[in-house]
């Protein structure tokens, strides 16, 4: 079993950095105008932002394949814009219209694409993890080679139905990747306060299952570990744990004014640990791209959030007779 962080450096070619570089700041952008739309009364609900933890699904998708699964919590935009779903469907299902991935019946946290292989964001904490496992056994069962990635967070990796589902994802050698997105502080404690075995990924040894800890605001680091977690499960030998050490600088919602941590903390995070910034460094240091070209990268990426934007607010509401459709499955 692993017993260490995650340390590799790989060397990444300038067109994947390029490329972390315009989802991460796509998510980023998106969230922002997000959490715009939700002050103007645009957006109703729940809204649970992803801004700080970019790197992690940016890294795990760039380790997946085309097939492979996935399924994560209320904080879940960042995870359908990283497994290419289109910023307009999801901006419309978050405004509830009907040119959303759910027709504008699921809003923040129920949202589906079964072309993208993208089966929610959970609203009950824990509740996504046995059925990450669900998928996972599907696809042994059905012998395809596939693998499902589970996100949860630090305040989930308390919940019992996640030991539960460890026990039986390792009896059943099931090929799932248990995802631990660790922000510090779940709903607003922090991990210090609220755990008494701060590693959370230690906690699968009791089932026999690996794992390691793995920065989570270094693109690069999480795509190299997504990889050996990956090829762990394509082997048959069953799942691993990836405790993503990450950062959220927004409040666990719209509604947390977040006076759990100081401003000076999140600040310092900003400056010293952001993912975009660290990869913008590596282009420029690099000569990789110049800063006119990022600039533009920039401009590009506000264009299409903008566009989201403006396809969300143009989308009408449901009709009425939606509310008697996705009842029942059709025989």
């Amino acid at each position: 079993m692993a017993t260490r962080k995650t340390v590799r450096k790989p060397n990444t070619s300038k067109e994947e950095l390029l490329g972390f570089y315009r989802e991460m700041l796509l998510i980023r952008r998106f969230e922002e105008k997000a959490g715009q739309l939700y002050g103007m009364g645009l957006i109703g609900g729940f809204c649970h932002l992803y801004i700080g933890q970019e790197a992690v699904v940016v890294g795990l998708e760039a380790a997946a394949e085309d097939g492979d699964k996935r399924v994560t919590s209320y904080r879940d935009h960042g995870h359908m814009l990283a497994c290419g779903m289109d910023p307009k469907g999801v901006m419309a299902e978050l405004t509830g219209r009907e040119g959303g991935y759910s027709r504008g019946k699921g809003g923040s946290m129920h949202m589906f694409s079964k072309e993208k292989h993208f089966y929610g964001g959970h609203g009950i904490v824990g509740a996504q993890v046995p059925i990450g496992a669900g998928l996972a056994f599907a696809d042994k069962y059905l012998g395809n080679d596939r693998v499902t990635f589970a996100y949860f967070g630090d305040g989930a990796a308390n919940q019992g139905q996640v030991y539960e589902t460890y026990n039986m994802a390792e009896l059943w050698d099931l090929p799932v990747i248990f995802v631990i997105e660790n922000n510090q502080y779940a709903m607003g404690t922090s991990v210090q306060r609220s755990t008494k075995s701060p590693s959370l990924w230690e906690r699968g040894a009791a089932y026999g299952i690996p794992g390691e800890e793995v920065d989570g605001m270094d693109v690069q680091a999480v795509k190299a570990a997504g990889e050996k977690a990956v090829a762990h499960c394509r082997a048959g030998k069953g799942p691993y744990i990836l405790e993503v050490k990450t950062y959220r600088y927004r409040g666990h919602s719209m509604s947390d004014p977040a006076k759990y941590r100081t401003r000076e903390e999140v600040q310092k995070m900003r400056e010293e640990r952001d993912a975009i910034e660290h990869v913008r460094e590596l282009l420029l240091t690099g000569k990789h791209a110049t800063e006119d070209e990022l600039k533009a990268i920039d401009k590009d990426t506000k264009a299409i959030v903008n566009d989201a934007a403006e396809f969300a607010k143009e989308s009408p509401e449901p009709a009425l007779d939606e509310l008697y459709t996705d009842i029942y499955a059709d025989a």
